[in-house]
């Protein structure tokens, strides 16, 4: 299956856990803002996100919102606009 383009953004109440799930989706994606991440996943790498993300989190007190924006392809390229400080992308950095 085609992998899927995602917003990733999350509202987290504890110091903690926020650090968690920041350390989780850097795994899976780009930081784009504090708490906004864009992601390229297949279905088994959302749900496996989305696992991960379920176990950090207080149910009653923080929210991870996914934003499927389609199919990651070179034909529908990802485009972010700006009012205030411009958007750069970010390339993802390996470390070894």
């Amino acid at each position: 299956m085609k992998r899927h383009k995602f917003l990733v953004c999350y509202d987290i109440a504890d110091a903690k856990r926020l650090r968690h799930v920041a350390k989780v989706c850097e795994s899976y994606g780009s930081r784009i803002q504090f708490s906004v991440f864009e992601s390229s996943l297949s279905p088994t790498m959302l749900a496996s996100l989305k696992t991960e993300l379920d176990a950090i989190i207080n149910h009653a007190d923080d929210q991870i919102l996914f934003v499927d924006l389609g199919i990651d392809d070179a034909s529908t390229p990802f485009s972010v606009q700006a009012i205030g400080v411009p958007y750069i992308k970010k390339g993802r950095i390996t470390i070894i």
